[in-house]
């Protein structure tokens, strides 16, 4: 298990170069940096750890004491060796620490000093120009050569004093300078055949460097034409893989003259050194061959000055410039600077098992490179820089299932044909429990009926452990709650080897919608590994309340609503106001008239529990109503209440009045709130109409006694007297009080439930005589009655 140390975590990687710096030629052992600093270790830790040098090239110019932490030259550099023109130059390293082992790259950049003076490769040059050569006609000079770069490089030319002649430095498209002769008046052969004058070439070090050479013109007689170059640029394209002797441009250039003085002759004018040592030229046909292969990882581009020369010593100038074409002769190599061939399972992703780099010496797309892995393996490749990568795990191993794998990291380009190159490592793994259970959902949701037994299960957790043996034993249990929530595991338990969930006791959905709580899965690893996952109860809720009505109250009583006589039909009469403890279904409500007085003349709203009129009220309704409405849920079985409705027919608020002194609740009292004084007010006068009705019923008893007892008075009592007779039940007879003639009786009605009782005298009534035979037979045994019939 002590392997494990070595594992790399790409968090403790640095991404970013150090970067230093040191001059060119500086001595062996010259300091450059501390590595230990800059690291952030001491001296005993960077030891300790085996603190080494990988270069990125195959010589090692770098030193590391692995006890002070000093990085140090081991060799002198030349930067111009190195580098030659390109700038900057850069020495590209890694440091690797062991225990644990990382990785950190840097860099040291050699800083060019002004070592090199210019140096002109001829220290003599002979110029022929004719006399008839006009004021500022240029010459191109020579170049001098400077191997420095930067400042240090040739920066300007000058001449010595001179009455004819000055001169033009330039700069070309790869930043070198070049020079031009100027000519400032015109020359005469006769006057002065040669101009001599020397030409310095100065560099732009601390203090300058400088170059000489002597300039010798010489001023031919009248030679009428100078050559001419059908094109003063060419641009050539060559690619780098092209053999020795193959053909570059051919240039042409042609003179007006005849003779020798027609006569052209080609050549490679001194520019650079490098240009001579490259490309060679036919003096005759133009044609320019190599002399050996390009390497465009080496010089991209080439600038050949041609000159053409007639047999008159005339002179002309064009310019070639060589492109070279990158060719995909270089397949990326895979170079492994660090391997851990042995670690253990438990490494967790993104841990670093290799470091390695690719290397690819082509240019653009046919040095650029991807890295990848052959198969599919619990691995991936980690981009550190450019050509900086990493071989990580890219999710967690485990021994039982593959004990090692062969990696194969394969880097191709993107050149045509696509080039590439492969690395296989060997990496094999070391069992622990290093897998924890993994729960196969985040969050449970089981659905609870309302009033369910305890014991009822409600589903199953399942966890599961890539482990085996001990390891992958699972365990389940409910975690603690944190202190002052609800305690949840008092309503539901976790088997702990199956993970079933079941009830402990019934609950109650309107008291407890829902609750949550966390359950956790061990395995049997030492120490154990677990998980944890969210369990949602949801609640069902059951249909176990019925509707209560809320409006109009349950123990109400009298006359609950007054409706005109002149109500329209859709006349708002009441509204039933109901509530249900379920919820969603088991609560919605839906209302309907179970019971009426009269069916038609009312209708309930199915979902508002409005009372309307279902038609306009007419005077044949009776004055009084009753309603009862039935309340229903939409449950399974549907539960259900009952709301009683009175409602009183009236024409106006007095006409209220009188129909409270009918209804037989009216004479109960019943408790009101005194701050409602309309209530108060109808219950006064309900009690006065109630005395008023009592004194009509005493008045009437009274008068039946009266009667009674005139009876007694006229005649003995009879059981038989009336019996037979024409008058109706109610007829008072009245003939013994001497206010009307004998020979008539009188009805007399007694109204009752108008409110305005009093006698009426209607018709009088006759007694024929075939009644009086009638009514004789059915009376015989009553001689009294009978003559007393015939005498009236």
């Amino acid at each position: 298990r002590a392997v494990a140390l070595f594992l790399l975590c790409v968090s403790g990687m640095r991404a970013e170069i150090a970067r230093y710096s040191v001059p060119e030629e500086a001595e062996r052992g010259s300091f450059v940096a501390n590595i230990a600093k800059d690291l952030g270790l001491t001296g005993e830790e960077l030891s300790a750890r085996q603190a080494r040098l990988v270069p990125d090239g195959e010589k090692q110019y770098l030193q590391l004491n692995q006890h002070t932490g000093d990085l140090v030259l081991k060799e002198q550099m030349d930067r111009e060796e190195l580098c030659g023109q390109s700038e900057p130059c850069l020495v590209r390293f890694e440091v690797l620490l062991e225990n644990p082992l990382q990785s950190f790259r840097a860099e040291v950049r050699l800083n060019d000093i002004n070592d090199h003076a210019p140096v002109f490769l001829n220290k003599e040059i002979v110029l022929k120009i004719p006399e008839s050569a006009m004021p500022e006609t240029r010459f191109l000079l020579e170049s001098a050569q400077d191997p420095d770069v930067g400042n240090n490089s040739l920066q300007h030319y000058s001449i010595s004093s001179n009455e004819y002649f000055h001169v033009y430095t330039g700069r070309r498209n790869d930043g070198r300078r070049y020079a031009e002769l100027v000519l400032d008046r015109a020359l005469d052969r006769e006057q002065q055949a040669e101009v001599a004058f020397s030409i310095t070439a100065v560099d732009g070090g601390t203090p300058p460097r400088s170059g000489t050479a002597l300039i010798r013109v010489v001023v031919l007689d009248i030679n009428d034409n100078i050559p001419v170059f059908t094109r003063s640029l060419y641009k050539v394209p060559i690619r780098e893989n092209s053999s020795q002797d193959t053909l570059v441009v051919v240039v042409s250039a042609s003179d007006l003259d005849s003779g020798t003085n027609g006569e052209i002759a080609y050549s490679i004018f001194q520019n650079s050194e490098e240009n001579l040592q490259t490309f060679k030229i036919n003096p005759e046909t133009g044609q320019i061959r190599l002399k050996k292969p390009l390497d465009y990882e080496e010089t991209k581009t080439y600038e050949i000055d041609v000159q053409a020369t007639d047999g008159g010593g005339l002179s002309a100038h064009c310019k070639v410039e060589v492109q070279v074409e990158d060719v995909n002769d270089n397949a990326p190599e895979v170079i492994v600077n660090s391997l851990t061939s042995t670690f253990s399972e438990a490494a967790p992703p993104n841990t670093v098992v290799a470091l390695f780099n690719v290397r690819d010496r082509d240019s653009g797309d046919n040095g650029r490179t991807t890295c990848e892995l052959a198969g599919e393996q619990p691995f991936g490749i980690l981009q550190l820089a450019s050509d900086a990568y990493a071989l990580v795990t890219s999710e967690a191993l485990d021994r039982e299932q593959v004990a090692e794998y062969n990696v194969t990291v394969r880097a191709r380009d993107e050149g045509s044909p696509v080039l590439s190159g492969s690395k296989t490592l060997l990496v094999r793994l070391l069992d622990v429990n290093d897998n924890a259970p993994t729960f196969i959902q985040d969050i449970y949701t089981m659905v609870m009926s309302e009033n369910a037994p305890a014991g009822t299960s409600l589903g199953r957790l399942r966890a599961t452990d890539a482990d085996a043996g001990e390891n992958a034993l699972v365990r389940y249990a409910i975690e603690a709650p944190p202190p002052g929530t609800p305690a949840a595991a008092s309503f539901v338990s976790v088997d702990a080897e199956t993970g079933t969930v079941r009830t402990l006791r019934p609950l109650d959905y309107e008291k407890l919608h829902a609750f949550e709580l966390v359950v956790s899965a061990s395995d049997g690893g030492s120490p154990p590994l677990r998980a944890q996952a969210l369990l949602r109860i949801v609640l069902q809720d059951q249909n176990d309340n019925a509707p209560v009505v809320l409006h109009p109250p349950p123990d109400s009583s009298g006359v609950g609503e007054l409706v005109p006589r002149w109500a329209p039909s859709g006349y708002l009469v009441a509204k039933v106001v109901a509530v249900d403890a379920d919820a969603g279904q088991n609560a919605w409500l839906s209302y309907e008239l179970a019971k009426a007085t009269e069916p038609g003349l009312f209708r309930v709203g199915l979902h508002s529990g409005e009372v309307r009129t279902a038609r306009a009220v007419t005077e044949r309704d009776a004055p009084r109503q009753r309603l009862v409405v039935l309340v229903r849920d939409r449950g399974q079985p549907p539960r259900s209440a009952t709301a009683s409705l009175a409602v009183s027919l009236v024409h106006d608020f007095s006409d209220a009045f009188l129909q409270l002194d009918h209804d037989p609740a009216s004479r109960q009292q019943p408790q009101v709130p005194e701050e409602d004084l309309l209530t108060t007010y109808l219950i006064a006068s309900l009690g006065c109409v109630s005395s008023l009705f009592l004194l009509s019923v005493i008045s009437l008893a009274t008068a039946k006694l009266c009667k009674a007892r005139l009876r007694a008075h006229l005649s003995p009592p009879s059981a038989d007297c009336y019996a037979g007779g024409d008058f109706a039940s109610d007829a008072v007879d009245v003939s013994g009080m001497g206010t009307l003639s004998p020979a008539y009786r009188y009805e007399v009605c007694l109204t009752t439930g108008s409110g305005r009782s009093e006698f009426q005298f209607s018709r009088p009534v006759l007694l024929s005589p075939q009644s009086s035979a009638e009514t004789g037979p059915e009376k015989d045994e009553d001689p009294l009655c009978s003559s007393q019939a015939a005498g009236e």
